[in-house]
């Protein structure tokens, strides 16, 4: 298997009068634990050195996105140009710090030169005058990240609004493995040559790109967030259908009602959906696999993501369409239900959602609509999440329930529309998104 407007001019201006001019220095490098996860190593390490403002808050995700493939093509990396990738904030704060991820490099990759700005218009590359802000790493403005391994910078001061256009730009210098990929990131990214990480004018962004390379997370003080909400699917979380640019994922939505709703939680709003994931089995590729499994990337994706509260569950059908087909619903609930016993260790809350429509999409034959049915009939009498969200019954025709309806269907009969994906997020119960998890509670 394989966005909700952005503030324009005058929202951009007052964003940018409140970025301060203090970068925070002191704050140790944060590295992953093993070859192939980017959690931060030491928590308690993290919490000691952490250079964070004096008021009380706390580290909220406010953007995330999943480490998906290794690039192809870029056996040496991209030495020699600077990247520059755009991301849509679901949380404000005073300060921010970027992660970085080599996840899929063979060598290590040497970052020289990184910066934070606010984009000066939607989705594109220049950016508000005076925000501008370099990244260092450890009080250095050289990081190298080994193969398999990621970094968070220091937090730097800065005034991040809610559904701001942030730019995150890297530049390496030297030739390293292949770089960390998110394809189908529905936002579009930018290329120069040489180091002009801290160019505040888009001239040199000549070549555009439809993915974001290296980062997968940033990261807000926030004094008013309780925490953040992982959602962990695939393409139909990762929102491949939806109008590229225009932050309409359902996730996107789902950020403007924990925003705009009196009695919603405070949360910010981590995308980890990956095109073509599957609960059970990973892609293709040497280790670290590509696409790997939910299972294979939960610690990562969504247990190690700051703030995390509570997890959505969007995942089965491409178990169902991928080779080698599941066949056996209860093979994929008891990968569901694994996923919830390591969520519940953590005290993190799992919502669950029932496998959305399949019927009429390339190549499904009846036997996998009764998977689908099966694994549905598993997740709506209860006992496997913490709370279900039934996007099935949100997105299907009622004139024909194995299929979407038509003013939901982007037409592939797989993945939503824009107004598709609102339906989702319309669909959750925001108290669900509340209560403990069940196995805490006990």
């Amino acid at each position: 298997m394989k966005r909700s407007p952005l503030p324009h001019g005058a929202a951009y201006a007052v964003l940018a009068s409140l970025v301060g001019v203090v970068i925070v220095v002191s704050v140790a490098i944060f590295l992953t634990a093993g070859g192939s996860d980017d959690r931060p190593a030491d928590r308690a390490h993290e919490a000691r050195r952490s250079a964070a403002p004096a008021a009380t808050g706390g580290w909220v995700g406010a953007w995330s996105t999943s480490p998906a493939v290794a690039e192809a093509d870029t056996p040496q990396g991209l030495p020699g140009r600077s990247i520059r990738n755009v991301l849509h904030t679901t949380l404000a704060g005073s300060s921010a710090r970027v992660h970085l991820s080599n996840l899929f490099g063979t060598t290590p990759l040497t970052v020289s030169h990184a910066s934070l700005a606010l984009a000066a218009t939607p989705g594109g590359p220049a950016a508000v005058p005076g925000s501008m802000r370099a990244l260092t790493f450890g009080g250095r403005s050289t990081v190298t990240i080994p193969a398999g391994r990621a970094t968070v910078s220091d937090p730097v001061r800065f005034a991040v609004g809610y559904a701001a256009d942030l730019m995150v730009t890297t530049y390496s210098p030297t030739p390293s493995g292949p770089v960390t990929l998110h394809p189908y990131a529905r936002q579009t990214a930018y290329l120069a040559n040489g180091d002009r990480v801290e160019d505040t004018e888009a001239g040199a962004y000549t070549t555009k790109s439809p993915y974001w390379r290296y980062v997968t997370a940033v990261d807000v003080w926030s004094t008013e967030a309780r925490g953040s909400v992982v959602a962990l699917g695939d393409s139909i979380t990762d929102g491949v259908s939806s109008t590229v640019g225009a932050n309409r994922r359902w996730t996107d939505f789902l950020a403007d009602r924990l925003r705009s709703e009196p009695d919603a939680p405070r949360y910010g709003v981590l995308n980890q959906g990956i095109s073509g994931n599957r609960i059970l089995l990973g892609g293709q590729g040497t280790s670290p696999a590509n696409n790997p499994s939910a299972l294979e990337r939960f610690d990562r994706d969504v247990l190690s993501r700051a703030g995390v509260r509570v997890v959505v569950v969007e995942l089965g059908v491409n178990d169902i369409l991928r080779r080698p087909k599941q066949t056996d619903p209860a093979r994929i609930v008891a990968g569901l239900r694994q996923l919830v016993a390591r969520a519940h260790a953590r005290g993190v809350r799992v919502v669950g959602s029932t496998l959305t429509p399949i019927s009429g999409h390339k190549g499904v034959v009846p036997e996998q609509e009764v998977v689908r049915q099966g694994v549905n009939t598993e997740i709506r009498a209860g006992g496997v999440f913490d709370h279900v969200v039934d996007f099935d019954r949100a997105l299907r025709d009622p004139a024909n329930p194995q299929q979407l309806l038509p003013a939901y269907d982007c037409g592939d009969h797989l993945h939503p529309s824009d107004a598709g994906y609102r339906a989702m997020a319309d669909a959750l119960d925001l108290d669900g998104l509340k209560s403990r998890p069940v196995a805490a509670a006990l």
